[in-house]
């Protein structure tokens, strides 16, 4: 859609389902960086890659030795891998221009969520969230795993280990999300407490502490792309969005400096306090009515809208608002229920994933201003008489008219100098970035190939003298033509077996002399034997001959026997 004939007072968000997508249970999505290609998590064990332009499958990536429902996917930073997590505990990293496998390890839990390390440019550094335990830090390339401090203890400012019960003898929490920021030097780790710590990548180090209100448990922690914005999905059915104080780069070294305006204070106090300077609540987002919880939320590409989706059995319901706290759209889609959603990083294209394994595709609804096409274009509503002007149709109008532009037409041009995309406020659109893949034909299979062989063996072959359609043929007593082809034969078989041609069927022909005599001994109920000697022979002699070659003259129409 070609954005200058948009009306720019309509909402850029979508409205309804344009498309859909099928293959096999798809369960998790993620779209790459510049939203051209679109993983899918299938329930047995596969990643699919949808060409998200032409909504055709780019690639399959299937591994033998899992075979269990995928829970999430990742795209490295380019876009040339996917990491990938399964029941079984596995998490294998992709590589997706050639669809081999370049790394496959087992964790102690099947984890629920993983992301790559978002500032390297080759994958190397995961962060994986497993089911009922510690978020931990796994080196892709030697299998070494850290784990993630969850909690600070009141009375310490040490961090509290994962283990079975803690020093003062209460349960052990159990973190459910954690995520990096925009430059991966900072984890954002979320706890059954409804805290989140903020820590430093490096020295995995508790900076700072973010109390949630209400003291839920975090599902989902997501930043938006512009790094500007945190959001926040607890258990008690409120989205929460954050605005982000910290610088994009050097974020640890913005935190020691809060961190010593607050020497006076100590301990978990000391944390707090640098948490609240680091991120303030903007607004809470919930369905104040029907009271539903959230299975997935994100923000839109631009960071202008928060999206959330139903949790309810038995409906697709999606809700948009702006981040004053407007609710600007609702969406419903089938009685299906709703297991992720993603919103496309450029276009106001939302992405969902049903129960049943489908993934709807919701766009917009535009409707055309025409009138952005020249400015003197007018709109009109109903019909109207044109007059026109005395000299518009002239050769040569008049100079007054004429209007000169502006345009220096000595000054240099720059044809070198690339824009950055308002889209992506991180970086220009990479040489290394992968956004397509190439087109690969998918050859046929070798067993119609065969079959497709031999049956043209077989057309020429029965051409011959010796085929079995005219050996058959010359059996029954027919005549045969060695140059024709089967289906001539075949048809030529056909005509004489019901005993008229085509013609004598389509058409009333006069009847000859012995057909006049056949219709007479019909009335005159004559015994077969007469008839066959009235024929003189012929019909023996004519059965013999082709459909094509009998003798019109003794063809006698169904409709003139019954007359």
């Amino acid at each position: 859609m070609n954005v200058s004939i948009v009306d720019p007072l309509q909402g850029d968000f979508p409205e309804v389902i344009e498309d859909f997508l099928e293959h096999g249970v798809m369960k998790c999505i993620a779209f790459n960086r510049r939203g051209t290609l679109l993983a899918a998590g299938c329930s047995d064990g596969s990643c699919i890659i949808w060409d998200f332009e032409t909504r055709g499958i780019a690639k399959k990536l299937q591994d033998t030795d899992c075979v269990t429902p995928i829970t999430s996917v990742c795209w490295s930073k380019y876009g040339h891998h996917v990491l990938v997590s399964a029941i079984d505990k596995s998490l294998t990293l992709w590589d997706v221009v050639n669809g081999e496998k370049m790394m496959r390890m087992t964790l102690q839990q099947t984890t629920l969520h993983a992301r790559l390390h978002p500032g390297s440019r080759t994958p190397s550094v995961c962060l994986a969230c497993p089911l009922s335990s510690a978020p931990i830090l796994v080196d892709l390339n030697t299998g070494s795993t850290t784990v993630l401090p969850v909690s600070v203890s009141d009375t310490d400012t040490g961090v509290v280990p994962p283990r079975n019960k803690f020093s003062d003898g209460s349960s052990p929490l159990t973190p459910t999300s954690a995520c990096f920021n925009k430059h991966g030097d900072l984890i954002y780790v979320g706890n059954s407490k409804g805290e989140m710590l903020i820590i430093d990548y490096k020295n995995i180090q508790v900076y700072g502490i973010v109390p949630i209100s209400g003291a839920a448990v975090i599902k989902n922690i997501f930043f938006s792309r512009s790094g500007q914005y945190l959001l926040t999905n607890s258990n008690d059915r409120m989205i929460r969005v954050y605005e982000n104080h910290l610088p994009q780069k050097d974020g640890p070294k913005a935190l020691e400096e809060i961190s010593k305006s607050f020497d006076e204070l100590q301990g978990v106090e000391k944390l707090k306090a640098v948490g609240s300077k680091c991120l303030v609540l903007s607004r809470e987002f919930h369905d104040s009515i029907n009271k539903i919880h959230w299975k997935a939320a994100c923000f839109s590409g631009d960071g202008e809208w928060v999206v959330g989706a139903s949790g309810s059995k038995g409906e697709h319901k999606i809700y948009i608002w702006d981040r004053a706290g407007h609710l600007v759209k609702f969406l419903e889609g089938p009685k299906e229920a709703l297991t992720d959603l993603a919103w496309h990083p450029v276009h106001p294209v939302v992405v969902s994933v049903s129960i049943s394994g489908l993934v709807y595709i919701w766009a917009k609804d535009y409707t055309e201003n025409w009138s952005a096409f020249a400015p003197d274009f007018k709109e009109l509503e109903e019909n109207e008489e044109y007059v026109e002007r005395e000299d518009e149709f002239d050769l040569m109008p008049g100079t007054e008219k004429v209007k000169h532009s502006d345009v220096n037409k000595e000054e240099d041009v720059d044809i070198l100098t690339v824009e950055k995309d308002s889209a992506f406020s991180d970086s220009d659109m990479s040489r290394e970035e992968l956004c397509f893949l190439p087109a690969v034909p998918s050859p046929d299979v070798p067993e119609l190939q065969d079959k497709c062989v031999g049956s043209s063996s077989k057309l020429i072959d029965s051409n011959h003298s010796g085929s079995p359609l005219s050996d058959e043929a010359g059996q029954n007593g027919q005549a045969v033509n060695p140059e024709s082809s089967p289906l001539e034969v075949v048809g030529n078989s056909i005509a004489e077996d019901t005993g008229t041609t085509t013609g004598c069927v389509k058409r009333k022909r006069k009847l000859s002399e012995k057909g006049l005599e056949l219709l007479q001994a019909e009335k005159g109920r004559k015994p077969l034997k007469k008839i066959k000697k009235s024929c003189g022979g012929k019909a023996s002699k004519n059965r013999n001959k082709t459909a094509e070659g009998l003798d019109r003259s003794i063809c006698v129409s169904a409709d003139d026997v019954t007359d």
